[in-house]
Order: C-alpha cells, then sequence, then structure tokens
C-alpha cells in the first residue's frame, strides 16, 4: 500500500469529529479495503442498551468511505450519495468492527460493500451490512478529503 494513500487516510480519518465521539479506530488499511473499530460504550446505545443503528451507518459509512480512497486519485475527494443498511443482529458486543471493501472502483462513481461485526466472546457476529455509493468529486476547493 502506497504511504501518501495511508497517510491521507489517517490524516483525514483524525479529523472527523463524529468518529472521536464514537472514540473510533482506523485499523486497518489495505488497497480497497479500510477496517475500523469502535469499544462498546453505553452513550452509543437504544434505548434497549444495543449499539444505535446511527453508530452502526456512520462507521460503515466511514469505513467503505475510506476503502474508496485506497483508490482515488491523490487530487479528488469522495462524498456519499446513496446507502442502505441491513441490519442482521442486535448490536452486543465489547468492541465492534466495521469493514469496508471496494466493489467497483471508477472514475466518476465508486461502490462499496460494508459488513459490521461484534466482537466478544466467540466468534465475531455478522450484526450488519451495508451498500454504498460514493461520488468522486474533483476541482472543488471546499471538498479536498
Amino acid at each position: 500500500m502506497d504511504e501518501a494513500i495511508r497517510n491521507r487516510i489517517t490524516a483525514s480519518f483524525a479529523r472527523q469529529g463524529v468518529m472521536r465521539l464514537l472514540s473510533a479506530q482506523l485499523t486497518h488499511i489495505a488497497p480497497k479495503l479500510v477496517e475500523i473499530e469502535v469499544p462498546f460504550h453505553e452513550n452509543l446505545t437504544q434505548q434497549h442498551g444495543l449499539l444505535h443503528a446511527g453508530v452502526i451507518s456512520a462507521a460503515l459509512d466511514a469505513a467503505c468511505s475510506y476503502a474508496g480512497y485506497t483508490v482515488l486519485d491523490p487530487d479528488s475527494a469522495l462524498l456519499t450519495i446513496e446507502f442502505k443498511v441491513n441490519m442482521m443482529s442486535p448490536g452486543r458486543g465489547e468492541r465492534f468492527l466495521f469493514r469496508g471493501d471496494i466493489v467497483k472502483p471508477g472514475s466518476t462513481i465508486i461502490v462499496a460493500d460494508g459488513r459490521g461485526y461484534s466482537i466478544g466472546d466467540g466468534p465475531a457476529k455478522l450484526i450488519a451490512s451495508m451498500t454504498s455509493t460514493l461520488m468522486v468529486i474533483r476541482g472543488r476547493e471546499d471538498i479536498r478529503e
């Protein structure tokens, strides 16, 4: 993996206030693949004590977007233009892993798949999936990375 791409993703991730709010960590960067981990915290739950669907969606969106940055030209940026999330199992666990994987790189549109897993005692459990569509942005001073 190109070190400049890794540095760009790491620096951009560090600027995301919402990821800091979630105590999220960027744990893996590879071509077409990014992983983010979020520890369980009571402040991230809904009324039943499960990880909130909004938290799951935000972390999957970030993982998919940063996976897109691994295939992006250095003078471009990305914006999510659509995503669909399926909640598949309750968000219970000590921590959560969110993986974004590029399905279709492109010069204008990039498509990514995301998977969210709960991690605790026993094997990781799939809790959510996402399909994300990302738009490549060029020449916009107000949108850089």
